[in-house]
């Protein structure tokens, strides 16, 4: 099949180190009602995700099936943190990049802190399982 492209059922990426659960969300009154907004380090931290995916596959399609997710975080420094505050902003910037359609596929989460790296970073593999069709 000439000019078509592979798309395996793995992928693994490094990626920035992501904002911590409240950094990535803002919460405003808006007439009356509350709400919770995506601030702006997170919609920062979103394009920078979207980026790297492009970055290293860009013809890759959305994976369709369930998921696998192993995740780990090289910290910037130090400082204490508690490593579950870091994974919704993570898990929410792969979505928007179309790596999967939605994170309700991921039936499995595993997250681990490995080492200090200036800056901080996230390493993530997906595995993608049969995919899913109901």
């Amino acid at each position: 099949m000439s000019g078509t492209t592979e798309i395996s059922n793995t992928a693994f990426l490094r990626l920035p180190f992501p904002p911590s659960i409240n950094a990535y969300h803002r919460h405003i009154v808006l007439r009356g009602t509350p709400r919770t907004l995506v601030s702006a380090a997170g919609r920062k931290y979103q394009n920078d995700v979207m980026f790297a995916v492009l970055a290293c596959e860009p013809k890759r399609k959305a994976m369709l099936g369930r998921l696998s997710v192993t995740i780990t975080l090289r910290m910037p420094d130090k400082r204490r943190r508690d490593i579950d505050n870091y994974c919704k902003a993570l898990l929410d910037s792969l979505t928007k990049a179309k790596l999967w359609e939605d994170d309700s596929q991921i039936d499995e989460l595993y997250i681990q802190r490995h080492g200090i790296v200036k800056g901080g970073e996230a390493v993530v593999f997906v595995k993608e399982h049969a995919p899913d069709r109901q």
